[in-house]
């Protein structure tokens, strides 16, 4: 079931959204070569505890971080550990808050020093097909409508999109209905309608597009190797078109 969020609901997820915004600024400010994905997570922690919000991931089905910080060919839900950061790594780093009980997500990618420029692009090529999606999600438009244009951004790049890790509906729970992937055709899905708030968070590989689950029973990789980007917003829908409610 599909709950429609009142304008106050979306206010309270918008400030949970602003804390993980300023939360993704001052990670920006910290990644380097050296630094391990621990730290970043004990950071974040410590931040969101500072500013009023909440963590979410740490106990969510047994998963043991208040972050996922997925390097390189990890594709998502990656443990932070205590691995120096490499010069050329890709870092993802996914981070979930509540305000007073209501949720908002968020992922970036964030370069290691100086990458490559496959992962310059791949990043880059990333960032735009969520930025070049979110003014699709309308009232009115469907699902399939805002998620050609990532899939027609990616592969007239050369890349692939991940399609076994999917964009969700967030409110007072993580992961809410709708589900969807991030490939669709126009016209297809659901119909978007004022007071829904989904997550877009497209996974790009720069090879193909199939995964695995690493040992742990979290970490997706990339089942070639390949490199793997992701951005991720929180969108509210509403009468005035999408609110970013993570930036």
């Amino acid at each position: 079931m599909i709950h429609l969020k009142t304008p106050q609901e979306i206010a309270l997820m918008a400030k949970a959204g602003a804390v993980l915004a300023k939360c993704h600024q001052e990670i920006a400010k910290m990644v380097r070569p050296g630094l391990t994905t621990l730290e970043i997570n004990d950071f974040a922690e410590r931040f969101i505890n500072e500013h009023g919000a909440k963590q979410v991931t740490k106990g969510y089905k047994g998963y043991p971080f208040a972050t996922c910080a997925s390097v390189n060919d990890v594709i998502a839900h990656g443990f932070p550990n205590e691995e120096p950061l490499q010069e050329g790594d890709i870092l993802k780093m996914d981070i979930v808050c509540s305000y007073d009980g209501w949720m908002a997500d968020s992922c970036r990618t964030y370069a290691v020093g100086k990458i490559s420029e496959e992962a310059e692009r791949l990043v880059r090529v990333t960032k735009e097909c969520l930025d070049l999606s979110i003014p699709k999600a309308i009232v009115g438009n469907r699902i399939g409508d805002v998620m050609h244009v990532v899939q027609q951004h990616a592969q007239q790049a050369g890349f692939s999109i991940v399609r076994d890790l999917v964009g969700h509906g967030i409110g007072r729970e993580m992961h809410e209905e709708p589900s969807f992937a991030h490939v669709g055709k126009p016209g297809r899905g659901f119909l978007l309608e004022e007071g829904m708030v989904i997550t877009i968070e497209p996974m790009i590989n720069a090879g193909k597009h199939e995964m695995f689950i690493d040992f742990d029973g979290w970490t997706a990789r990339t089942y070639d190797g390949s490199l793997s980007a992701q951005f991720e917003h929180t969108i509210a829908i509403t009468r005035d078109g999408p609110l970013i409610l993570t930036e």
